[in-house]
């Protein structure tokens, strides 16, 4: 099952059982969260034909930005089929980092750009050429770079660092990606239609995301193509998939390249929606508002939340996917379990968003904090019982899937309590003088929480590992030990899963952080709005404040 990460930005995100992921619900830049402002109500009638091409335009752009996102993330399944170590997997979620972090320099991109060749293009088109080329060249290299870990102990990979630099530097890109996207909306669509951009956003990210990752999985796999396309279409079966990850970063590599030519020379860009009556910061008076705003009690309370919340979900989110394929679970299969709960997706932020309103929308955040403690202990249990389903042929029957479904549409329902409520708070106590940036910052905290904690916990069960021969119940703990296990026909397993073990400390962890900031939130909540506010040197920052 496939957990997507929501970078209290995204998308979503993710993923079977694996860590939540995205990027549409990550907003790092300053134009990313004007979006979060506008809603669709502002729309009239068929007034989107007005702006049909470039609704198209952006659509496909973000598209483009999920392809990236969806490899990434579609890779600690790949590599854990190779037998890659905990640390190994910890090691390269630093690969997810960068829309975490962006806001450190969306400052920059929107700042510092060439008025000939427009102020999003300056970034975009260089951007999206580096997209391509990277995938075209990492075409010809990646089969070694993956094939390492069957050859290598696990102490011993000589590539996991160079997967992690590659895979960081496409999500960086991305992510530079996603703030010029994100500003050019705002300009590139008429008043009337801007509400549009944040449903391009996610529509388009989340396909892309879809198309990186499930379908690349599901096609890539000689099993899934076998028994659902060959077999039923009377094909010859064969022993790959019906696409290779080679072919299929070659394949957007040149989409990349291409599309990026025709924007380049067809589109125009214009800012249309420049207001000079609103504040608009420079690359340094943006900096020292973002300090500013951090230097805030209030904010200083909320960091503390934000940055230590996702400590009680980590395990559970960073490690079932991966402990799923260790018990014989294939990795298409774990992305295609995310297809069914789709439209519940779709269908939950609108429903929760009816109990968030008022001020006090983090009283469902707080109430749902211990039921996916509580859930994360279920899934636990259910990796504890998926080898007792299992068939002699290694397959897994129906209703263990149909299980699995349940208790994950369970899990993402508490999942969207907690952040469509924390989503709400910050836009109730952001101060609108500072436009994006506010919102921003609070997103960018969120999301380096759960960070954090997923390579942490990742690094953790690494340090939990015992390991032991097959044969004689030698140790394992060196290289050497693991040479020598394998020269007498033995294999090196675990004595002792750290799993359940971090599950366990996580969750005793989660309860305890309730307990600690129950109080905290709940005082939160009740500050005036006066708490949240800061004052700037901006000179249009003081005349806003003197209208008021």
């Amino acid at each position: 099952m496939a957990v997507r990460n929501r970078n209290e930005s995204q998308p979503i995100e993710t993923e079977a059982l694996i860590e939540e992921r995205d990027t549409s619900d990550t907003p790092p830049s300053e134009s990313d969260n004007e979006m979060l402002d506008i809603h669709p109500s502002v729309l009239t009638q068929n007034n989107w034909k007005k702006d049909q091409w470039n609704i198209g335009l952006l659509l496909f752009l973000y598209l483009l930005q999920g392809i990236p996102l969806g490899m990434a993330a579609s890779i600690p399944l790949i590599i854990q089929t190779y037998g890659a170590s905990w640390s190994q997997q910890a090691t390269f979620s630093f690969a997810f980092w960068p829309f975490s972090l962006k806001l450190l320099w969306a400052p920059i991109v929107d700042s510092l750009y060439s008025k000939r060749f427009g102020r999003r293009k300056t970034w975009l088109i260089p951007v999206q050429y580096a997209i391509g080329f990277v995938m075209i060249i990492l075409s010809f290299y990646i089969k070694d770079i993956l094939r390492e870990p069957a050859a290598a102990t696990a102490t011993q990979h000589p590539h996991i660092y160079l997967l992690t630099i590659i895979f960081f530097g496409l999500s960086f890109l991305a992510a530079t990606q996603d703030i010029c996207v994100d500003g050019w909306a705002l300009s590139m669509l008429s008043r009337e239609n801007v509400g549009w951009a944040s449903t391009c956003n996610s529509v388009g990210q989340t396909a892309g995301y879809f198309l990186g990752n499930v379908v690349f999985l599901a096609l890539e796999s000689k099993d899934f193509a076998n028994v659902y396309i060959r077999a039923p279409l009377h094909m010859e079966l064969q022993s790959t998939g019906l696409i290779t990850l080679p072919g299929f970063l070659v394949f957007w590599g040149v989409i990349f390249t291409m599309s990026t030519t025709l924007v380049a020379l067809l589109k125009h860009e214009t800012d249309e929606r420049y207001d000079p009556s609103e504040p608009h910061f420079g690359l340094i008076q943006t900096y020292r508002v973002l300090l500013k705003v951090l230097r805030l009690p209030a904010v200083r309370s909320m960091a503390v939340v934000l940055l230590t919340v996702k400590i009680g979900f980590a395990a559970v989110d960073s490690m079932t996917g991966l402990e799923l394929i260790e018990r014989g679970v294939r990795k298409d299969t774990l992305a295609l379990l995310a297809i069914p709960l789709i439209p519940l997706e779709i269908f939950l932020p609108f429903y929760i968003s009816r109990y968030t309103t008022g001020t006090k929308p983090l009283n469902l955040f707080i109430k749902s904090h211990p039921f996916r403690l509580l859930i994360g202990l279920v899934m636990a249990f259910y990796v504890y019982m998926t080898p007792s389903f299992q068939n002699y042929d290694k397959t897994f029957p129906w209703y263990y899937y149909f299980i699995a479904v349940i208790i994950y549409g369970i899990h993402q329902v508490f999942i969207y309590n907690m952040f469509v409520s924390q989503m709400a708070f910050f836009a109730h106590v952001s101060d609108p003088k500072i436009g994006g940036t506010y919102m921003t910052l609070l997103n960018t905290l969120s999301n380096l929480g759960s960070s954090w904690a997923s390579t942490g916990v990742l690094y953790l069960a690494d340090f939990l590992t015992w390991k032991t021969c097959s044969l004689g119940g030698g140790k394992c703990e060196t290289a050497a030990e693991e040479k020598n296990c394998g020269m007498l026909g033995g294999a090196c397993r675990p004595s002792i899963d750290p799993y359940y073990i971090i599950v366990t400390i996580c969750t005793i962890l989660g309860f305890i952080w309730l307990i600690w900031k129950y109080r905290t939130i709940m005082n939160l909540q009740s500050l005036p709005m006066s708490a949240w506010q800061v004052r700037s040197d901006n000179p249009k920052y003081k005349q806003l404040e003197n209208e008021e």
